[in-house]
């Protein structure tokens, strides 16, 4: 990086938690410290504390007691913006290039605020795909009702939310999206320039060298992320259901997380283990014993877990719905399934041809390896660059910073 590169803070909607927006924070601040740039990180968690680590400066506000759940592992403050003047202060004193925000959380609220008042430009990640999980969860709470009544109003949450959504994303001078659909559609909807957004796998941390299960024992399919509706992990109990009419019973699923759906998967499957949440060598471990990873969410913007599973040498079967279709090489590193009777019966060739898989985990691993993180920060980097030059350009290089 040379003495020009720009100035971010960055405000993430999550850092502690185990979710693709908080692994994409860990890395960027990584990649800041590795390239020696300065870098603001400004994220919500338990505890209130200013840390300081060469060029990164990363400020952690603790939730207040009115915040409420949107999930098991996410939660919103309505009165977040009570540290405006707290960040505007650090903010101005950093003076960035960009403010950097993931999502209309209370944290990127209060981002875009700063951006606003001290006439910082914005940027923005899409990483979270807000109107498809509206309509998921929408249908997981009025599934007791008749689909005449359940799927209008699914379809109404989805395009309320999809409005909203279009309407924030339409703040930002410019947005980042993970894969092309989502890079033309939101361009579309915002008439603001909108950009490929780069993922990462650490090929270290996610390796086959982790494999320590004794040879043979029954299949592991595996699942890792939250155990919520949008994740559309009640197709699990489809396919062990699927795998049992087939007459295959030497295989166990293990999933990897937590959430609202799991008490519903303990009760309806057989076949299964829960491990929970894991994190560093445990999460490694787990990923490099699978035999193949099986993810049927179709809400992914792009889906971390399947480039970390290939990383591992896991070949996946994904849907055609959403970001992971893009990561997965059909045919070579696992099967992209366009329905759910597609995706059963991808599972059930990996497991019954054993070439097959050996020569996917190969290719999984190969590919893995053409993905970094310091390519894909690189590329989000180039467009920092290529804004700040056209600014130059027509103003003043230095940042004008408004009054608080």
């Amino acid at each position: 990086m040379t003495a020009g590169t720009p100035r971010i803070a960055y405000f993430p909607d999550g850092f502690h938690e185990a979710d693709g927006v908080a692994t994409v924070a860990r890395h960027f601040e990584a990649y800041a410290k590795r390239q020696d740039v300065p870098f603001l990180m400004v994220h919500a968690g338990p505890r209130g504390q200013l840390l300081r680590d060469g060029p990164v400066t990363r400020l952690e506000l603790p939730r207040g007691p009115l915040k409420f759940p949107l999930d098991r592992a996410h939660d919103f403050d309505p009165l977040f913006l009570r540290y405006y003047r707290r960040v505007a202060v650090l903010v101005k004193e950093f003076r960035p290039d960009f403010v950097q925000i993931t999502g209309p959380s209370d944290v990127g609220i209060l981002g875009a605020l700063v951006a606003h008042k001290l006439k910082v430009p914005l940027a923005a990640f899409w990483q979270t795909n807000l109107p498809q999980y509206a309509s998921s969860r929408v249908s997981q709470a009025l599934s007791f009702l008749p689909a005449a009544v359940a799927c209008p109003v699914a379809r109404l949450a989805r395009r309320s939310s999809s409005m909203a959504t279009a309407r924030f994303y339409k703040i930002p001078n410019f947005a980042f999206a993970p894969n092309p659909e989502i890079v033309e559609e939101l361009a579309n909807a915002t008439g603001k320039p909108c950009f490929p957004m780069g993922h990462g796998v650490d090929t270290e941390s996610c390796h086959p060298k982790f494999r320590d299960r004794p040879a043979g024992g029954p299949f592991i399919i595996g699942y890792v992320g939250r155990l919520t509706a949008e994740k559309n992990v009640r197709w699990l109990v489809d396919l062990e259901k699927f795998l049992y009419a087939r007459g295959h019973r030497d295989f166990v699923l293990l999933v990897v997380g937590g959430g609202a759906e799991e008490p519903w998967l303990r009760h309806n499957l057989r076949s299964a283990k829960f491990s929970g949440i894991l994190r560093g060598e445990e999460l490694s471990r787990a990923y490099a014993n699978m035999d193949l990873l099986a993810f049927p969410s179709e809400t992914e913007t792009f889906g971390l877990v399947v480039l970390e599973a290939l990383s591992s040498g896991v070949p996946t079967v994904v849907t055609a719905g959403g970001g992971p279709k893009y990561t997965v090489r059909h045919g070579e590193t696992g099967y992209v399934a366009r329905d759910f009777p597609a995706f059963a019966a991808s599972v059930e060739i990996l497991m019954t041809e054993p070439n097959t898989l050996l020569r996917m985990r190969e290719n999984c691993r190969r590919y893995a390896e053409t993905n970094s993180w310091q390519h894909a920060f690189q590329g989000i980097y180039t467009v920092y660059e290529n804004h700040l030059g056209a600014r130059c350009a027509s103003t003043p290089c230095a940042p004008q910073m408004a009054a608080i």
